[in-house]
């Protein structure tokens, strides 16, 4: 009957190389476990394969192009401080970044105002294409003149960036009358900064002594909010008013209701005061010249403003008479000077003829007279209209309960006083004050609830990006747990040999017990086996018997703790 009792083999004393062994190993595997070895590691091979070409791929897209150097230069130096890979292609006129990051890195640069100008200036026209056409020109002399404005604009201390679009009509000497260019300037500011109206100004007679024939009426500036800046149609003013004007109402208002708040917050609480002010304003001019005269009596003599005399003195000549002859027709006697300051009087003359002298004397004299001229002020205060909500008190009473307690007629009116007070109070204008009492409610509104967790979109993304890398690893963890781990079990298995072959040192304790179940058909060897290890007290061995089963257990541990192991299993079974 063969031994069905196996050991393993010893090991051969010759060493033998590591890749020889291991491929003898893997040809003495039996079919089934060779067959789970090589479907395991194709399995995960085949995994392996997946997860590299399944992963995110690391592919540059363009950034940005056109740009200039400087813009370039800046926009390469924010992407260090960002920590983001970046290329360059095009002898540097494009900017590549990974696929992933172009839409963050793009808003991210946008926040820091990169890159400021997009549009080139006179630059474009140093290059002329070949075969440009008339119309083609004019475009381009267009976006260079743009991009100088733009340039100009944004180097101002509180332009962050500057957008130019110019309306340039066609000259035609058919018409009449040629439509005038215009211009339209987006800036959008730094925060905290604002245009001044002599910033505004400069930026108006800039674009229009920039263009010809461009009137600065024509130019339109809007800022980044949408807030036209330049108004020159009254009518198109909210409110018939300018945004000057508008922004003189609101600092107005501001300031008396503030002057409210600093006298009623120290009385009632900050919480517990709501406060309006509404000013109505007059700017409209008006000039009033008058005259005023006063009669010129007093005790002073009157001052003479004009004197004028005159005297005038004159003859007629006597008629002619008598018989008519030589005597008759003789000529005029030369007429004579009166006396000075004789009195008019008439003078006969010779021949009969009259002389006449006449004086007269003219005196005007001073009048008072007042003249004054009158030019009223713009942005007087009409009429004023403060409301004021005071919260009721809050009164605690000695158990520690709080209550909500209107305020008496006398606060409200000592806080009505103080309103009219602050704000300059005027009963001939017409200001009206109003204080109310009333509680305030304090009901909050529910907060909304938030999308639970399931439904979050981070959630998701998460998902959907681990779901091939998890689901492939716990494929590949299965393969190697049901797979690849039992055959490498098998593969590392020492080989077993039947007991008989062993030929242990002869002379050993070891040799004698091997023997002896060896030589033992079937029952009578276990029964042997079972009785071998019942010696507990063998007998002393010589040295050298000794040495040699020290020497077999130390070559070969692995069979004698077989022999061992069998032995004992044989006597628990007798037992």
């Amino acid at each position: 009957m063969a031994n069905e009792l196996t050991t393993p083999a010893p090991t051969p004393p010759a060493a033998t190389e590591p890749r020889k062994v291991l491929a003898d190993k893997v040809a003495a595997l039996p079919l089934k476990p060779l067959i789970m070895l090589a479907l395991g590691t194709a399995v995960l091979a085949a995994i392996a394969v997946a997860l590299t070409l399944g992963g995110p791929k690391n592919d540059y897209k363009v950034l940005f192009a056109g740009l200039s150097d400087k813009d370039g230069g800046a926009v390469i130096a924010q992407l260090s401080q960002m920590n983001v890979p970046y290329r360059t292609s095009d002898g540097g006129g494009a900017i590549l970044v990974p696929a992933a990051q172009v839409h963050e890195v793009r808003m991210k640069l946008g926040l820091q105002g990169l890159p400021r100008s997009g549009t080139g200036g006179y630059e474009l026209l140093d290059a002329p294409k070949f075969g440009q056409t008339q119309a083609g020109e004019n475009v381009a002399i267009k976006r260079a003149i743009e991009g100088e404005l733009m340039r100009t604009i944004s180097s101002l201390s509180a332009v962050q960036s500057a957008r130019v679009l110019l309306a340039l009509p066609a000259a035609n000497g058919f018409f009449r009358e040629q439509q005038k260019p215009s211009a339209s300037v987006v800036v959008t500011l730094h925060p905290g900064r604002t245009l001044d109206a002599a910033q505004l100004a400069g930026i108006v007679h800039l674009v229009s002594s920039s263009v010809p024939e461009m009137s600065p009426k024509a130019v339109s500036v809007v800022d980044g909010s949408g807030t036209l800046l330049t108004a020159q149609d009254p009518a198109s003013s909210i409110g018939g008013l300018d945004a000057q004007q508008l922004k003189y109402v609101q600092q107005i208002e501001g300031s008396l209701q503030r002057r409210v708040l600093d006298l009623l917050e120290p009385v009632v609480g900050r919480e517990n005061l709501r406060v309006s002010v509404t000013a109505d304003l007059d700017f409209s001019e008006s000039l009033l010249v008058s005259e005023q005269y006063r009669p010129n009596q007093g005790e002073e003599p009157a001052a003479v403003r004009t004197l004028q005399t005159s005297e005038s003195t004159g003859s007629t000549p006597a008629p002619p008479g008598g018989v008519p002859g030589a005597q008759t027709n003789q000529p005029p006697v030369p007429a004579s000077a009166p006396i000075a300051g004789a009195a008019q009087r008439l003078q006969p003359t010779q021949g009969g003829g009259n002389a006449s002298t006449r004086r007269e004397s003219s005196t005007q004299f001073e009048v008072d007279k007042t003249q004054r001229t009158t030019r009223s002020a713009t942005g007087t205060v009409r009429r004023l209209s403060a409301a004021v909500v005071v919260n009721h008190r809050n009164v605690v009473d000695p158990k520690g309960k709080s209550s909500a307690t209107p305020l008496t007629d006398a606060e409200i009116g000592n806080l009505t006083a103080l309103v009219e007070q602050g704000i300059g109070f005027s009963k001939e204008r017409g200001d009206t004050v109003k204080v109310v009492n009333a509680p305030f409610r304090s009901d909050e509104a529910p907060k909304e609830e938030g999308a639970p967790l399931w439904r979050e979109p981070w959630l998701h993304d998460l998902l959907r990006t681990a779901a091939l890398p998890l689901g492939l690893g716990f494929v590949a963890l299965l393969v190697v747990w049901t797979l690849i781990r039992p055959a490498l079990k098998t593969l590392n298995a020492p080989p077993t040999v039947a007991i008989g072959e062993l030929k242990p040192a002869p002379g050993s304790q070891v040799n004698a017990v091997v023997d002896d179940i060896t030589a033992l058909p079937g029952p009578a060897a276990e029964e042997s086996a079972a009785a071998a290890p019942a010696l507990q007290a063998p007998e002393p061995l010589g040295g050298e018997a000794l040495e040699r089963a020290r020497v077999m257990a130390k070559e070969n541990p692995a069979a004698v703790a077989n022999i061992v192991r069998s032995l004992m299993s044989k006597e628990q079974a007798a037992a």
